[in-house]
């Protein structure tokens, strides 16, 4: 805050005629022109197409935006003007002509003309002499400071009980990332006049008040906490890693030397628990799962594409910390490298802003990428430093298959200790997690048109029944093994 207070103070000082800030948090943009007005000892004037110049009698009623101009133009000593929501108005010849005038005369004198305004619209003609300022969301430190301002008084008055310890205290402001000041105000209020405590039951519910800014972009898909670690079968190398990195998010972590990770490749056999570890990451973590689905991505408009990935990356950065998603990674850029691609260029356009940005990013997105076909990936994305770590996830092996039927079965309320999981490992043998789960589902279907429970000999009917992924595609899953052996760290 303080330094956007600097910037715009030595733009008013530099006699910049129009500065458009562009935010949707109109209060905190009217904060930052009043602080540096302070600062730079002029009066501040603030119009509105409802009120006119509502803090002020000096220019009558002036609720047409041309009057506005004119007032402005016809005013002879230093001074600030605040227009609010005058982006429609940029559409008319009329009002463009009259601030091309403004901008010439601003330039000779001490007044600065502010335009506050959530979209930014810089018609043809006015882009030289707009200059816009984009007001980023609140800080940690600021929503901090907002958490602390509400909780404080509570906690002194014992009315309520409050936790401040500093891992919760960093955890909540952690997940409130991309809110508004007025958004995190009415969260944190929420939490306890649900049950007059604020403690560490209260951040899953932080974390989802977020799900309601991604739907807005319709960019990106926001995954509730469904599925814990405890939910994959086997794995265990690539759950390690997990744990371990869980912790680097932290303050703790920076003050330590750590940075924070950056991403991981999951390449592996179609059904072995790829995308099940990206959304138990999430939980592990207790980290918004953000799924990038670049469908939505490419637009039929020229530079659409572009900007929608732009806009991807935007977000996912305002809402951080958080896991970025990226199902399939080898469909969603398979023909990126490709000089016959068919679309223009468009998709190398946009795979190479998205490559540009996992090597520069420095807000703490985690990309979480699963691919199966190693032959799509282009070789730029398996380069260091685009992921911390690329796993193989390979067929389950006999303790793993067992692990997984004792888990879906678990899931579907049976008792695992009603069956005999260790033969039911063995006759599995290159099955792969998804397959098992459906074994279970098909037994059960079976059981249930026949109107009793489910039997060892209605799993063993679908093993019978079932060819395997790895029996159809077996010469496509020895390659990706055979190139995995010296490339990849093996999650199992």
């Amino acid at each position: 805050m303080k330094n956007l207070v600097e910037e715009i103070s030595l733009c008013i000082k530099s006699r910049y005629p129009i500065l458009y800030l562009v935010t949707s948090e109109e209060s905190r943009a009217e904060k930052l022109v009043r602080q540096a007005a302070e600062v730079t000892k002029k009066s501040c004037f603030f119009w509105s197409a409802t009120e006119g110049f509502y803090n002020s009698d000096k220019f009558g009623k002036t609720k047409a935006p041309m009057d506005a101009l004119n007032a402005i133009l016809g005013y002879t000593e230093p001074g600030l003007f605040i227009l609010k929501d005058f982006h429609p108005y940029l559409e008319d010849p009329l009002i463009i002509r009259k601030l091309r005038d403004i901008i010439a005369s601003l330039k000779k004198s001490y007044k600065t003309l502010f335009i506050i305004s959530p979209l930014l619209v810089l018609p043809p003609g006015l882009e030289k002499g707009i200059s816009p300022i984009d007001i980023p969301l609140p800080s940690a430190k600021e929503l901090k400071d907002v958490l602390f301002n509400l909780l404080k008084p509570l906690q002194e008055s014992n009315k309520i009980k409050v936790d401040l310890s500093e891992s919760l205290v960093e955890k909540t402001v952690n997940a409130s990332r991309g809110l508004t000041e007025g958004e995190a105000e009415n969260l944190y209020a929420r939490l306890i006049v649900k049950d007059r405590a604020f403690d560490e039951s209260d951040l899953p519910e932080v974390v989802a008040e977020k799900k309601k800014l991604i739907r807005k972009s319709g960019l990106l898909d926001y995954y509730d906490f469904s599925e814990g670690i405890g939910s994959v079968g086997g794995l265990e190398r690539l759950k390690s890693w997990l744990q371990k990195r869980g912790l680097a998010f932290s303050q703790k972590a920076r003050d330590f030397g750590l940075p924070e990770p950056r991403g991981i490749l999951l390449l592996g056999v179609q059904g072995c628990g790829k995308s099940l570890a990206a959304k138990a990451s999430a939980s592990l973590w207790n980290l918004p799962l953000l799924r990038l689905d670049v469908g939505k991505i490419f637009d039929s408009y020229m530079g659409s594409s572009e900007k929608n990935i732009r806009e991807a990356i935007k977000i996912a950065e305002a809402l951080s910390p958080n896991i970025l998603w990226m199902d399939e990674i080898d469909k969603a850029f398979s023909g990126a490298g490709s000089q016959h691609s068919g679309d223009s260029g468009v998709s190398a356009r946009v795979f190479g802003t998205f490559l540009t940005w996992m090597q520069e990013k420095t807000a703490p997105v985690f990309v979480f990428a699963t691919a199966n076909n190693i032959e799509n990936l282009p070789p730029e994305l398996l380069r260091k430093g685009r992921f911390d770590e690329i796993f193989f996830i390979d067929l389950p092996t006999k303790t793993e298959r067992k692990t997984i039927f004792e888990i879906h079965l678990k899931k579907r309320k049976r008792n695992p200790e009603d069956f005999n999981l260790d033969i039911f490992a063995e006759r599995s043998d290159g099955f792969n997690g998804a397959e098992i789960e459906q074994l279970i589902i098909s037994g059960l279907y079976h059981a249930f048109s026949e109107d009793r429970e489910l039997r060892e000999e209605d799993i063993f009917l679908e093993l019978e029944e079932t060819v395997p992924l790895s029996v159809t595609y077996k010469e496509k899953i020895d390659t990706l093994r055979s190139w995995a052996e010296k490339r990849a760290r093996q999650a199992s």
